[in-house]
């Protein structure tokens, strides 16, 4: 039972840690405020809202179609993640890499759905810049996210290169 639930702690911890961040953004920076410097010249916190994909993609959509094609498309990935956690408990052996890798990107799609549904966006808050060049801003989710595609990146890498 505990290698079933595991996984789903996990995601569940992301996915609280970004609601947390996401409300104290929320409640403590209006979208008109300054920037909070956090590392001079290198990052701020900020309060964006990104009613898009990551890097703003499909933000111009028209906003009914945009919604169901965003909501949709996670729900879809969110149910594929779980079969396969499910599946992972039930005997079937993945390594700890692909199980965590695959917790954490569940754990910050599920976030950033919550935001899509409840408020429309996704609330982004971390700026991260060199002079002039500015990366998207992002939040909690993305970056857990970003963490477990490039694991489970790894792991598809460590597997391959093992079996030649």
């Amino acid at each position: 039972m505990g290698q079933r639930v595991l996984p789903f702690l996990v995601s569940a911890a992301v996915f609280l840690l970004d609601r947390i961040t996401k409300n104290l953004v929320r409640a403590d920076i209006s979208l008109w405020d300054a920037p909070v410097v956090v590392i001079p010249g290198f990052c701020n916190i900020v309060h964006t809202e990104n009613p898009g994909i990551a890097f703003g993609l499909l933000a111009n959509l028209v906003n009914p179609w945009r919604q169901v094609l965003l909501v949709g498309f996670s729900i879809a990935v969110l149910a594929i993640i779980s079969a396969v956690l499910l599946r992972a408990g039930a005997g079937s052996s993945p390594t700890g890499l692909l199980r965590f890798g695959l917790c954490l990107v569940m754990g910050g799609a599920l976030g950033n759905l919550f935001d899509r549904i409840v408020h429309g966006t996704v609330t982004d808050f971390v700026q991260v810049y060199a002079g002039q060049h500015y990366f998207p801003d992002f939040n909690m989710a993305d970056s857990a996210i970003t963490i477990g595609a490039g694991l489970l990146l790894l792991d598809l890498w460590k597997t391959r290169h093992h079996r030649e």
